[in-house]
């Protein structure tokens, strides 16, 4: 089976739990999606599966893809991503579903591309403090120094500085999932994903997924 799935995020709402407690979560739309190729570790040197989000408008592809959709048998995709493989039994022109891949409770990484912010200066993209707010100051939002003048004589690699800040491939590990609906293809996982509304996002299984604690319980001789 694959270890992925194709999502689009719709926004954030909270979840009453049977004890009352609310939760923020994330709502995604996960899926469905097909296998549109796969790829193995004796012809391509590694095991995955690219699959793409299917969607209600059938996307327009060039020649060459729509031969490579034909191929799987499958309507061609706006959005393509690659999954790892978990076992056997994944072919081209099979289905990806959430409820098949995902349980409540289950840990999930999320990776999508966070909020593109332009140009920022260094008081927004790295959070410096600036100076004094006073009239007649004349140093507010400044980066300041960037270099001594005579040793080394250049800009130290690494300063930060202002630039282009967001739009970056981002990674959040260990998400839980707190409800999965399958009739409607949704995923509700607990806290942010990246990304804005509507942006695509890539839902994996945890790779780096914390150990359970077992509680200790108190003893007449002690600790067990």
């Amino acid at each position: 089976m694959v270890t992925g799935i194709i999502g689009k995020k719709i926004g954030m709402t909270q979840v009453f739990g049977a004890d009352g407690v609310v939760t923020p979560v994330t709502v995604i739309k996960a899926g469905p999606c097909v296998v549109v190729q796969t790829k193995t570790a004796q012809g391509d040197g590694y095991a995955a599966a690219q699959i793409g989000l299917v969607e209600d408008k059938p996307a327009k592809v060039s020649r060459g893809l729509q031969g490579h959709y034909a191929k799987a048998n499958v309507p061609p995709t706006r959005v393509r991503r690659e999954v790892g493989i978990s076992g056997d039994g994944v072919t081209a022109g099979s289905e990806v579903l959430a409820s098949a891949l995902f349980a409540d409770g289950e840990v999930v990484d999320v990776i999508g591309t966070s909020r593109g912010m332009g140009f920022q200066g260094v008081m927004k993209r790295h959070g410096f403090a600036g100076g004094a707010a006073s009239h007649g100051s004349m140093f507010h939002r400044a980066p300041g120094s960037i270099g001594a003048s005579s040793y080394p004589s250049r800009v130290v690699k690494g300063m930060r500085a202002a630039g282009h800040m967001g739009y970056d491939r981002v990674t959040v590990h260990n998400l839980k999932i707190v409800r999965v609906d399958g009739d409607n293809h949704l995923l509700l996982i607990k806290g942010a994903v990246p990304g804005p509304r509507n942006g695509i996002v890539l839902i994996r299984k945890a790779r780096k997924a914390k150990p359970v604690r077992v509680p200790q319980v108190e003893t007449k001789k002690g600790k067990k």
